[in-house]
């Protein structure tokens, strides 16, 4: 069910607003309006321009106890002060932190850039220093693809005075270092930049060879990381001891914030002596009435409650209200949509339509009870709504079950207390031969959508919408011609006589002509002038074929019930290859680890299936007649406090 909300206005003087939103607001849910847009027919009333003075730290409380919180300690009862000077003294200490460790990043990040640009020179085994202070001969640290290395060692050194060290080699590159005396320096570059030669500059800042170089590098490296490891663990033994108050002046300074923020949504008011507060908001009627009564007490602040929808500019919220079985189910609801304030909650409505569906859809006592119980465990553990409601699909499963005489695919352990899918039939006239579990989901299917039709008609008049209650597909005139359709199948399947032709004309025409005319009839309800646009001919022919789709659409969706049906015999049928691929088809035991591992693959694939089918049934046969779920969600501005 749906909860009765109420608009609810608090005023007071303005220095009060923070006395009555902790005293009063923090022990209630409410969820805030815009004051100033719903009183915009209001004179004289301005929005707070005052800045958040908590909202700042509190979002760097919030980073330090993602850090260093003990995220199990409450906000109690530390002062805001108080929970202020602690943050700030944590950020302190982590800012003394970060600057030291800062420095050392930058000492890692230039000893490991070091490393790098030396390391493809491992095989040179010289000192490297030295080579970086030659006078009188060129140097060139590089690398040059694998494919040009080959033509330098049979092409430039028999024309260049050069000679290239080879220091190491991938898949892509040989690296290495060439020397040229001075004179001829430039004739030789230009060579190895045609051989495509990267030059890599070396830093002088290497002492020994170049082993020597890296071993000194790799040590310095370990002893930097080693450092920035202390400092971080100094700033964490600093802090640990602080965790606990660390998360309670978080929770503290995000209360605090919030509360600040709520003179965001309040209007403001001046009198020649005084400023006035307004908040508005909706809550639940008992809150409301409570909340109202406890500020009668109170002198200086006043609470109204407006009942009259034409004065408020908000819609009411939806908050869900049911009972801990159907809770669960309120998952189906919100992945559609929540439903508006003047519709019905459908949420028992998918509770039993879902489960005895899916139930007749895959009736199987063991599986069944496979999933109840599987499904309680998951719940009990995760406290998942999918889990619960597995529960309770296995829980009609397992009936269904014993009605069809299926133990884990096992047809001969049980009898059946109604029928078996794959073998009763039933003999109608002029159909012929027909499985029975098809003919009892077509009539079950027949019911639910009238039910549906009932639903659309209850949420039109609860939204005063008369002419679609009485005139639309899903309202009283498609109720009236299905239901003439339906009683007039019925009556002729079981052989009873039929009502007579004037009787029928009226039960079938008058609705058919009554949805094809909706539209002016609408208009004359409301007492307003109807547009005819294109003449009556138009009407007409657009009036045919729209009646055509509602006969064809009625039909579709009776059929679409089939499906239920079908998957039982399917179900039953897959089974029955198990048992084959077994060797139980006869009766015997057969072979246990493929009767185990059939019954595993069929649940999990055909229950997938089975629950997918029966979500869409809810989504588009049913919620489609007469939920909207256009509905928006009761959100609390406030947690509330006990």
């Amino acid at each position: 069910m749906i909860e009765k909300m109420k608009f609810i206005s608090v005023i007071g003087p303005k220095d009060q607003l923070d006395t009555v939103t902790k005293q009063y607001l923090s022990r209630y849910e409410i969820q805030l309006e815009n004051a100033v847009g719903e009183l915009k027919n209001l004179k004289n009333i301005t929005p707070s321009t005052e800045a958040n003075p908590y909202r700042e730290i509190a979002a760097r409380a919030q980073e330090i106890e993602a850090l260093y919180g003990s995220h199990s300690a409450s906000a109690g009862e530390m002062d805001v002060q108080a929970a202020m000077d602690l943050i700030q003294d944590a950020q302190e200490k982590m800012q003394e932190s970060a600057k030291k460790t800062d420095e050392l990043q930058k000492e890692l990040k230039k000893r490991q850039e070091l490393l790098s640009a030396v390391k493809p020179y491992l095989e040179l085994h010289f000192d490297i220093s030295r080579i970086l202070h030659f006078r009188e001969v060129r140097f060139r640290f590089g690398r040059l693809p694998v494919g040009y290395y080959e033509r330098l060692k049979t092409y430039a050194y028999d024309d260049a005075c050069t000679i290239f060290e080879k220091c190491g080699q991938d898949e892509e590159y040989v690296w290495g270092v060439y020397f040229v005396p001075d004179a001829e320096a430039k004739k030789v570059d230009a060579i190895y930049s045609s051989l495509h030669f990267e030059r890599i500059f070396i830093e002088d800042a290497y002492r020994g060879t170049v082993d020597e170089a890296c071993r000194e590098l790799e040590k310095e490296i370990a002893d930097l990381e080693g450092q920035i490891s202390l400092a971080k663990k100094a700033l964490a033994d600093r802090l640990s001891g602080k965790a606990d108050g660390i998360s309670a002046a978080a929770g503290v300074l995000a209360r605090e914030s919030r509360l600040f923020d709520i003179r965001r949504l309040a209007a403001f008011t001046k009198t020649r002596k005084e400023v006035f507060f307004i908040l508005c908001g909706w809550m639940t009627s008992g809150d409301a009435d409570r909340l109202k009564r406890e500020l009668e007490d109170d002198p200086e602040v006043f609470a109204s409650l407006e009942e009259n929808p034409d004065r408020r500019v908000s819609i009411p919220p939806t908050r869900l209200k049911n009972p801990k079985l159907l809770k669960p189910f309120e998952m189906f609801i919100r992945m559609y949509g929540l439903p508006n304030y003047q519709e019905f909650d459908p949420t028992l409505f998918v509770a039993v339509t879902y489960s005895i569906i899916f139930g007749a859809m895959f009736g199987d006592a063991g599986q069944g009870l496979v999933l109840l119980i599987g499904g309680l465990l998951l719940y009990r553990v995760k406290k998942l709504s999918l889990a619960a409601i597995i529960a309770s699909c296995g829980f009609f499963s397992t009936i269904f079950g014993f009605l069809y005489g299926s133990v884990f695919g096992f047809e001969d352990w049980i009898p059946a207390l109604w029928l078996r899918p794959t073998e009763a039939m039933t003999n109608l006239p002029f159909i012929g031969t027909l499985n029975t579990v098809f003919v009892v989901t077509i009539a079950l299917g027949m019911g639910l959508i009238l039910l549906t039709m009932v639903f659309h008609i209850a949420n039109a008049v609860r939204a005063k919408r008369l002419g679609e209650a009485l005139f639309d597909t899903n309202g009283v005139a498609g109720l009236v011609f299905y239901g003439a359709v339906v009683t007039v199948v019925a009556l002729f399947m079981t052989g009873h006589t039929l009502p007579a032709a004037a009787a029928l004309a009226v039960l079938f025409v008058v609705p058919l002509l009554v949805i094809a005319c909706k539209e002016p009839l609408e208009a004359w309800l409301e007492k307003k002038k109807y547009k005819e646009e294109g003449g009556p001919v138009m009407f007409v022919v657009q009036a045919f074929f729209e009646l055509f789709e509602v006969c064809l659409s009625y039909f579709s969706n009776t059929l679409s019930f089939v499906r239920i049906g079908a998957f039982a015999v399917s179900h039953a049928a897959m089974m029955q290859v198990v048992m084959m691929l077994a060797g139980a088809e006869n009766g015997g035991t057969g072979n246990l680890i493929v009767v185990i591992v059939g019954n595993l693959i069929v649940m999990g694939m055909e229950g997938l299936i089975v629950g997918i089918q029966v979500l869409r049934l809810q989504y588009y046969e049913f919620f489609s007649r007469f939920y909207k779920g256009d509905g928006r969600a009761f959100e609390p501005y406030i947690a509330k406090e006990n």
